[in-house]
C-alpha cells in the first residue's frame, strides 16, 4: 500500500494560488465541521453520565480537533493573503466568514481554558470569580456556535467540499 505525501510549503509556492486558496479554505471547513461534531459528542456523553474513561477520551479528541482547527486557520490565512478572488464570490466571503469564527473560538477558547486553570490554582472561588468563569464559558459555547453557522454558511457556497 503506498501513501501519497502531503504537498509541502514548497511545493505550493509553484502551484496556483486561487488552487491552494481553495484547498485551505475547504480543509478549514473540513476541520471546523470535525470540531464541532467532537464538541457535541462530549456534550452528549457528559449529559449521558457516560464513563470518566469514555469521558477523558473524548476530551483528548476534541483538543486534537481544536489544535488541528488552528492550524487550518493560520494555514488559510497565509492562501488567503497571496489569493486574489473576485470579492464578489460567495465562497470568498464564506471561507472568510469561517476562518473568522475559527479564530474567535480559538481565542474564546484560550480564553475558557485559562480561566479554568487559574481559578483552580488560585483557589479564588467567589461569586464574583464564578461568574467570570461562566461568563467566559457562555462565550465559548457562542463562538462555537457561530463556527457551527460559518460551517453551513461555506457548505452552501461550495458544497462539493468534502
Amino acid at each position: 500500500m503506498s501513501t501519497v505525501a502531503p504537498p509541502s510549503a514548497a511545493d505550493e509556492t509553484g502551484r496556483d494560488p486561487m488552487a491552494v486558496f481553495y484547498a485551505k479554505a475547504d480543509a478549514l471547513y473540513r476541520c471546523a465541521l470535525e470540531c464541532c461534531r467532537q464538541h457535541e459528542r462530549l456534550a452528549r456523553l457528559v449529559d449521558r453520565g457516560a464513563l470518566p474513561a469514555e469521558q477523558r477520551a473524548c476530551q483528548s479528541l476534541v483538543r486534537l480537533a481544536d489544535e488541528a482547527l488552528g492550524e487550518l486557520a493560520g494555514a488559510y490565512e497565509r492562501a488567503a493573503s497571496k489569493a486574489h478572488p473576485d470579492r464578489k464570490e460567495p465562497c470568498w466571503a464564506a471561507a472568510n466568514a469561517l476562518w473568522m469564527a475559527s479564530r474567535e473560538y480559538a481565542r474564546r477558547h484560550t480564553t475558557s481554558e485559562r480561566a479554568g486553570r487559574g481559578i483552580g490554582e488560585s483557589g479564588d472561588h467567589s461569586s464574583a470569580r464564578l461568574s467570570e468563569l461562566a461568563l467566559d464559558y457562555d462565550l465559548e459555547a457562542s463562538a462555537l456556535l457561530m463556527l457551527k453557522q460559518a460551517t453551513e454558511s461555506y457548505r452552501k457556497a461550495r458544497p462539493d467540499a468534502h
